[in-house]
């Protein structure tokens, strides 16, 4: 296990245990984007990320599946943005756009305020109609691709069972826990690639 300063770069992502062992361009890109990042943030963190950006971090946790949860919410919300019934928004002519943005987390989220419910509907030009769960969770399942990287090993197969909720294929995690095989058969349920850098990232 290393802790040395030095760059990381796509040969620590060369160890892949799992049945899946094709590490796309793209996925490679994502997880030295995702490793890099996390390496700045509070530990324990993880981060997700797809098409060249971070598209959710969770940081800070005393749980490490906690901050997969914590990130996973943000690559949900990132990911619904992109729903049919968001994009489809009607806002009032003169709402700002910071507004708009802040009104479509809160119409994904859905778990107003009785207050709150009256200042979110005043910004349309007619209420709209809210968005179901099932419509979340069908919508989600169409997400792909997403890679997710930790700054130290998966202590349990929890967090694996949690990413596959969020698109995950791809894994990069320092490994060395005695939970790795059971980790590894997590991600081979889940037909994910995961690779073991060897590398601890924390920050405190």
């Amino acid at each position: 296990m290393e802790f040395r300063c030095r760059i990381f770069d796509l040969s620590d992502l060369e160890d892949v245990r799992t049945e899946k062992k094709d590490l796309s361009d793209s996925a490679k890109r994502d997880l030295v984007v995702a490793t890099i990042s996390i390496k700045y943030t509070q530990s324990n963190s993880v981060g997700y990320a797809k098409n060249g950006q971070m598209v959710g971090v969770g940081a800070g946790q005393q749980s490490r599946v906690d901050c997969v949860k914590l990130a996973g919410k943000k690559v949900q919300i990132w990911h619904m943005r992109h729903h049919p019934k968001v994009k489809g928004l009607k806002f009032k002519s003169g709402v700002k756009r910071q507004d708009k943005v802040n009104a479509r987390v809160r119409y994904i989220e859905g778990d107003f305020t009785a207050s709150e419910i009256k200042s979110f509907e005043s910004l349309f030009e007619a209420v709209p109609e809210p968005i179901t769960k099932e419509e979340i969770e069908s919508f989600m399942r169409k997400l792909k691709g997403v890679s997710l990287s930790s700054d130290a090993f998966f202590p349990f197969r929890d967090s694996i069972d949690h990413a596959s909720k969020f698109g995950v294929e791809y894994i990069a995690q320092a490994g060395g826990s005695v939970m790795d095989d059971e980790v590894v058969k997590a991600c081979d349920e889940y037909e994910m690639a995961m690779a073991f850098t060897k590398l601890r990232l924390f920050h405190h």
